[in-house]
């Protein structure tokens, strides 16, 4: 591991930090180094200092991660307090990295604007920005005007929709950026009429998903749809749950790891489960909806680090 003890920051940084109590499924072993900037400052002089060579990943709040038992040998980036505020000019709406996805739709709502699909997404701007997040029908792409990030050399670089290159569930964001805000336009809304719409995608998300158990969202990434012909035509229309649940996986387990018998396409901590688990109880599903329906199930949690006997 190297030694950064002698790096000059304002913020926190902890050498072989555990990272199981910042994911939400609970797992993981410990990151060589975890650095929580204290503020913008902070965190593009730690980055220009930092010898290249040294790999870095940034992190969120864990939402849609499995950090695997044997830990990250990198160093972890996390934002906090100092990147999460929320600022509206018109129908524009600047958020901070860190801010929740949540959090950002009800300001937004509070000022007229409809930034409403953002209300169900787990986590914060930075992973909705990075991985193209959606919901009933959109996507960050579509409002996305811009994003600022933090380049692996200490630069501090405005990135566009073009820059980025959205598409389903993922980006062309550069190797090592901390992505730290990101401006949305929002069309106008009746603030009542925008809670209320809220507040009923609430109510059937908790109709549908396990949102009172461990998990990290949507395991999976909806398949491509197929054509007659076998070949995907890259239309969404095919949904992981239903397949999962066709190859006869709802609520099956590897040690304390499960697919969720409310909603198949979750996978579960439902006591106990290493990453080792979890990870091994989602290849099995991919290799089991292969074998019965020919489609391969991509992951859309992102899984980082290493195993336990490296």
């Amino acid at each position: 591991m190297v030694d950064l003890s002698y790096a000059s920051v304002r913020g926190r940084l902890t050498a072989d930090r555990e990272l199981s109590d910042l994911t939400w499924l609970r797992v993981g072993g410990p990151a060589d180094w975890l650095f929580q900037p204290a503020d913008l400052s902070d965190l593009a002089g730690f980055l220009a200092w930092l010898d290249p060579d040294v790999p870095v990943f940034p992190m969120g709040v864990g939402s849609n991660l499995i950090v695997r038992d044997g830990g990250i040998r990198a160093v972890v980036i996390r934002l906090g307090r100092g990147f999460n505020g929320i600022e509206i000019d018109g129908t524009r709406v600047t958020a901070g990295a860190a801010a929740l996805d949540a959090h950002v739709a009800r300001k937004a709502a509070d000022a007229g604007l409809d930034l409403t699909f953002l209300r169900t997404i787990p986590g914060s701007i930075g992973g909705a920005v990075r991985m193209n997040a959606g919901c009933y029908g959109s996507y960050t792409a579509d409002h996305l005007i811009s994003a600022r990030a933090v380049l692996r050399d200490g630069t501090i670089a405005t990135l566009t929709p073009e820059d980025l290159k959205p598409r389903y569930r993922q980006t062309d964001l550069p190797e090592g950026a901390v992505l730290i805000d990101a401006t949305f336009r929002a069309a106008h809304g009746d603030p009542a009429d925008l809670h209320a719409r809220m507040a009923e995608q609430v109510r059937k998300r908790d109709e549908t998903q396990p949102t009172k158990d461990r998990s990290a969202g949507s395991t999976f990434r909806n398949p491509a749809g197929y054509s007659s012909t076998g070949q995907s035509d890259d239309v969404h229309d095919l949904k992981a749950w239903k397949v999962i649940d066709d190859a006869g996986l709802r609520g099956a387990r590897r040690g304390g790891a499960q697919m969720s018998g409310k909603h198949p396409n979750f996978l579960i901590n439902s006591g106990g489960a290493t990453a080792a688990d979890l990870e091994g109880l989602g290849e099995d599903v991919r290799k089991k909806v292969y074998d019965s329906s020919g489609i391969t199930l991509e992951w859309e949690i992102m899984r980082v680090g290493d195993p336990a006997d490296t």
